[in-house]
């Protein structure tokens, strides 16, 4: 069990309360409905039992919708048929169907919406007293349908709020990324200038104060003097002078620097994908060792652009991350359990090609497809030469 397993299985169980306590008050209305309306029967051990079953369908309705909406649908027609509990049997099914639109199941709402208006309609007219008149029977089956079709209408309005929501959040991240890689290329380009104008106004000069000191010195020695303390000490000044410029000018010049990401900073990225809302969970096995600048940064890289395609692809997902020290080789790999299926092929974006051409310039191995189980998988393995 992974160490962090305790904080998602309580973030899922918080984000179930709300259709947990909908349940339980539901259940509660029906059975104290059905206990003082005039009309209905006597509540026996197995109306319970039906109430109770559509309270612990309503519990998993957010994680499992489809299953939920048809649980509720069949214990709610059975309830009516049995004590003839009213509308109040409808206001679960409602709610699951509601549910059920809002995730993107809309033909099975649908369905779930006409089979409990017809088996309600077909129980009121069968119980109808010959003098009871049929106006009240269409008043009231009238009113259900037009609760269905608002409950239909608002799940499919939430979904496409939700989508258009995420469409907008992934402009955004994507317009801040846009910029930090025009900030980076803009850096890269003002550290080249930089470079150029030092090379081009110092180098040179600090270079001819260094050769007519080393002239200087030379010239004394051949005659048999001994070289001034100053003129040893300009020479040598000059010398480190222009040690220290190339050292400079390299930095300006070479894009790794000393920010540069690597593996150890995973659990940073990890934290920022868990803000975005995609629970991350991180695994190191093995023992942590000093890896190749080119092998630790392309690891980084992997994890970030397979965490980003979980964010943007997967739907409802969890995502873990494991890195794998080995003595012979880095193995990464990030594995989520969202809506990816081997039936439905994936196509290589711009983000997997970048990936594989990371890899596998490096050396090393790529594999990227669909899980069996559902979800997705990326797993990329990179040759070390031995042991640090």
């Amino acid at each position: 069990m992974l160490p962090d397993d305790g904080p998602f299985y309580s973030s899922t169980m918080r984000r179930d309360l709300p259709y947990v306590l909908s349940g339980l008050a539901l259940g509660a209305l029906l059975l104290g409905n059905a206990a003082l309306a005039p009309d209905a029967a006597a509540v026996r051990a197995v109306d319970v039992a039906l109430v109770l079953v559509m309270a612990a369908a309503l519990a998993v309705c957010r994680r499992y919708p489809v299953v939920a909406l048809s649980v509720v649908t069949a214990a709610m027609l059975a309830l009516h048929v049995r004590v003839h509990a009213g509308v109040s049997a409808a206001f679960a099914v409602l709610g699951t169907v509601y549910v059920a639109a809002w995730r993107g199941h809309r033909l099975a709402a649908g369905l779930a919406s006409l089979v409990f208006l017809g088996g309600f309609l077909a129980r009121d007219i069968s119980v109808a007293p010959a003098g009871r008149p049929g106006q009240q029977i269409v008043e009231r089956s009238a009113l259900l349908l037009g609760w269905f079709l608002a409950a239909n209408v608002a799940g499919l309005v939430a979904r496409q709020r939700r989508a258009y929501l995420e469409q907008v959040e992934q402009r955004a991240i994507e317009a801040e990324r846009t910029r930090d890689e025009m900030a980076l290329r803009r850096a890269g380009e003002e550290r080249l200038r930089i470079a150029r104008d030092l090379h081009d106004s110092l180098t040179h000069s600090i270079s001819v104060i260094k050769v007519q000191a080393g002239i200087a010195v030379h010239l004394a020695r051949k005659h048999g003097e001994e070289p001034s303390a100053t003129l040893l000490a300009i020479q040598e000044a000059s010398s480190a002078a222009m040690r220290e410029l190339r050292a400079t000018l390299d930095v300006l010049r070479s894009a790794s620097d000393g920010d540069r990401v690597g593996l150890a900073r995973v659990g940073e990225l990890a934290e920022r994908t868990r803000a975005a809302g995609v629970p991350v969970h991180v695994t190191v096995t093995g023992q942590p060792r000093d890896l190749p600048a080119e092998v630790d940064h392309a690891g980084y890289r992997v994890v970030q652009e397979a965490l980003t395609n979980v964010a943007r692809h997967a739907g409802p997902a969890t995502a873990q991350i494991h890195v794998e020290y080995a003595p012979a080789q880095l193995t990464v790999s990030v594995i989520d359990d969202g809506q990816a299926s081997p039936v439905r092929p994936v196509t290589p974006g711009v983000g997997l090609r970048g990936m594989r051409e990371r890899v596998t310039g490096l050396g090393g191995t790529l594999q990227a497809a669909a899980r069996d189980g559902g979800g997705f998988a990326v797993r990329a393995t990179f040759p070390l030469e031995g042991p640090a």
